[in-house]
């Protein structure tokens, strides 16, 4: 496992400068790249995000002004009524045990 290390330092160490500056020139920009990039990507969250907030403050203002009420949901049609009758019994100088 040693060995195998000390070869490719050799090997690494025997390339000439021009590899070596194109190596360390391409992970600059590469680096660059992912910076720009993300930069990117988060400058378009955001301005979607304000654009979002924007418009969701618009329509609570603009819901703070107006004079009519809110439309009231529809009336459901799946209603059912049954006729019940219902007794009160009062116990009140009943004498049977309860359990």
């Amino acid at each position: 496992m040693n060995n195998e290390r000390v070869r490719l330092f050799e090997v690494l160490s025997r390339l000439p400068a021009r590899v070596w500056i194109q190596a360390i020139l391409a992970l600059i920009i590469f680096v660059v790249l992912a910076v720009l990039g993300f930069a990117v990507i988060a400058g378009v969250a955001a301005v979607a995000l304000v654009l979002l907030l924007g418009f969701k403050a618009k329509n609570w203002i603009l819901n703070l002004f107006r004079k009519e009420p809110p439309p009231e949901p529809p009336a459901r049609q799946d209603r059912k009524v049954i006729d019940v009758q219902y007794e009160i019994v009062d116990r009140t100088n009943d004498r049977t045990p309860r359990n």
